[in-house]
């Protein structure tokens, strides 16, 4: 669960709730206020230069929370975190991907606006923020006391036991009605099933480019079937035997599977970085099993069907074909 707008002095009867209802496998709160930035570096937000995958930092509100200690799911990446007991100006430990998009560094301020009074907040520290844990994590971390007399509220996280999460709820929304509680595994399924279904459908793809790809090949090894009989059958005029014959074409269709595999690798691994980079704003990273492998099967599936269009060719009389000649 998510619990929201769990007020100052509803922290204790939270807990009770909690207590009540049994089945609490984990709970983590944090306070929360809300705020808007305004200025970065001293220039406001409107004539700064913004990166435009972090736009959306400043286009809205942001969710504040303060910590004396650094958030699980974040690692700091430069900079220092502050100490338990801070008193001294505000600072704020922010997100490393939002510093780069805003052109900020270590020791320069960001202006936000709470409630209407603004706050100027030196960076202290940098962190690198594993999202996808979908650990309870903030994007800017005051240090203590920056919104102590802000009345800001608290959000929780909850992680029930098999079978506890009715109980859980219902203690909660019970004893605190103005409390909501989101469920996130139900958000979680319904992401899940999104997410399987566009993978069935990249497969599906996939696998239709596969085949019409090996009808393809299949075609042109077959038009080319002509020319491999006669020079089958020219080389063995000559002296050559079967197996030296058979050897010349598999290393033919070896370097034609091995190119073919080559550009599939490198074109697949441009496109594949420049969608995860420029369209996803993902991390991209280089596969070099897969590449391997996707070279190997190109060798394999161009000198298997190679090997069946070339046995018959094999096979051809010389004296038919050198008469019709």
């Amino acid at each position: 669960f998510v619990f929201l707008d769990i007020q100052r002095d509803q922290v204790a009867a939270f807990d009770a709730a909690l207590a009540r209802a049994g089945g609490v496998e984990e709970v983590r709160r944090q306070a929360l206020i809300r705020g808007r930035i305004v200025r970065l570096g001293g220039v406001p937000v409107a004539e700064a230069t913004v990166a435009p995958e972090v736009s959306w930092a400043v286009r809205g509100d942001r969710a504040l929370t303060m910590s004396a200690t650094p958030p699980e799911g974040s690692r700091i990446v430069a900079g220092a975190w502050w100490a338990p007991d801070e008193t001294g100006p505000p600072r704020v430990s922010l997100d490393a991907g939002l510093a780069r998009g805003f052109g900020l560094g270590l020791g320069d301020t960001l202006t936000v606006n709470v409630l209407g009074r603004e706050i100027t907040l030196t960076i202290a520290s940098l962190r690198e923020i594993d999202w996808a844990s979908l650990s309870m994590n903030f994007a800017l971390v005051l240090s203590p006391g920056a919104l102590e007399g802000a009345p800001f509220t608290h959000i929780a996280t909850v992680r029930a036991a098999p079978g506890a999460a009715d109980a859980i709820e219902k203690a909660v929304v019970d004893a605190l009605p103005n409390v909501s509680a989101v469920r996130v595994a139900e958000a979680l399924e319904s992401v899940r099933g999104i997410m399987a279904a566009a993978a069935v459908a990249v497969r599906a793809a996939a696998s239709l480019a596969l085949v019409a790809g090996v009808v393809v090949l299949a075609g042109a090894v077959a038009a080319g079937h002509r020319r491999r009989v006669y020079e089958a059958v020219v080389l063995k005029v000559i002296g050559a035997t079967r197996a030296s014959v058979l050897r010349a074409f598999l290393v033919e269709y070896g370097l034609l599977g091995l190119a073919t595999g080559l550009i599939a690798g490198v074109v697949g691994s441009v496109v594949a970085w420049a969608v995860l980079v420029f369209i996803m704003r993902a991390d991209w990273q280089f596969l070099p099993a897969v590449a391997a492998a996707t070279l190997l099967v190109s060798v394999l599936v161009v000198m298997a069907v190679g090997f069946a269009g070339t046995w018959r060719a094999l096979g051809a009389k010389a004296a038919p074909l050198l008469r019709n000649d």
